[in-house]
């Protein structure tokens, strides 16, 4: 595995390239925004009703529409949610192609499972932060940043491994480091760990800790301090210095009955679920299941969010937090700006 840092990157190999950031969400925004405060050339492609299209303009730069931006640059970053960007590369990116154009995506979904096909003289890479957009721009203005993976899918003008690794610096990632893999790779880890681990399978125990205490007779808001606010807790220490690092801080005996009941809880059936949702990916299965849903008008997708939002834990939540105001402060997340 190749790792690459600052030091390996040199940024005039995008410097003088015109720069498309198509899409200002999550990573639009911290895309653009660290491109730009690195001294590129950046403009962001959106739709004229978008309602992103103030929040980007207000924060200083140029915003064109779509297929405007994209036929002005060379470069052309999709920023854009997995389900929609076939449908917009096929109506407004890819009438704007060109021979020797670079097409570049902060994940792979698109390219991996062939939803978008770029022509082979157009160079594709990819850029993917191993973290939210928020976090991206955050870490950025703080002088650090988050590491990125690289990869490239075509390179008929034989530089897109250089213009990739400056696009990588650029924003950040070379501070921490950048790492090379495939599209493959990348669509496939990203994929099995957001499902199993870090979003599905995280709020599925925090959910069922905070229910099995609940229906037990303890106060929710027991339950909501002990299965879900105390998470960050535990996570900082492990993001911090891994698993061993956490069970160094913890008590003997929280660390003894992690050791000991932890695999009751994550026990055979659990990893056998997780070989089956990684065949799913595997196959193109959840991707086609994914697209089809959007393409349906996701109405199953928005009775899961509707119910989800109303499930008891939110609200006892809502309320805990309010007694600590400071969580509100400084937040990573502010959408009337990102």
């Amino acid at each position: 595995m190749k790792v690459f840092f600052d030091r390996d990157a040199d940024l005039s190999a995008l410097r003088p390239h015109k720069i498309a950031v198509i899409g200002y969400g999550s990573q639009g925004h911290a895309h653009s925004l660290n491109l730009r405060d690195s001294g590129m050339d950046v403009r962001v492609g959106l739709p004229r009703d978008s309602k992103s299209w103030n929040k980007a303009a207000t924060q200083g730069l140029r915003v064109l529409e779509t297929a405007e931006a994209a036929r002005e640059a060379d470069v052309i970053m999709m920023l854009v949610p997995d389900e929609a960007g076939a449908d917009i590369y096929k109506k407004e990116i890819e009438p704007g192609l060109k021979a020797g154009k670079y097409l570049a995506f902060g994940h792979g979904f698109n390219i991996h499972f062939k939803a978008i096909v770029p022509p082979a003289d157009v160079n594709v890479f990819m850029i993917a932060p191993k973290g939210p957009g928020h976090l991206v721009r955050s870490e950025y203005t703080k002088g650090r940043g988050v590491p990125c993976l690289l990869a490239v899918q075509q390179d008929p003008s034989g530089d897109t491994h250089k213009v990739a690794l400056a696009w990588g610096a650029a924003i950040g990632g070379g501070r921490a480091a950048i790492i090379e893999t495939s599209f493959r790779e990348e669509t496939e880890t990203d994929l099995f760990g957001e499902q199993s681990v870090l979003c599905g399978g995280l709020t599925e125990l925090i959910r069922a800790g905070y229910e099995t205490l609940v229906e037990a007779g303890y106060a929710p808001e027991m339950a909501y301090f002990e299965c879900l606010h105390e998470v960050k807790l535990i996570v900082d220490l492990i993001y911090e210095g891994g698993i061993s690092n956490m069970r160094y801080s913890i008590s003997n005996t929280a660390e003894y009955g992690d050791m000991t009941r932890g695999k009751r809880v994550v026990g055979p059936a659990t990893r056998q679920a997780m070989k089956e949702i990684l065949a799913d990916i595997q196959s193109g299965k959840f991707a086609q299941e994914w697209i089809g849903e959007y393409r349906a008008g996701m109405p199953n997708f928005r009775r899961l969010r509707q119910e989800a939002e109303q499930h008891p834990i939110e609200e006892v939540g809502r309320r805990l937090r309010s007694y600590m105001p400071w969580l509100a402060s400084d937040r990573l997340v502010d959408k009337a700006r990102n």
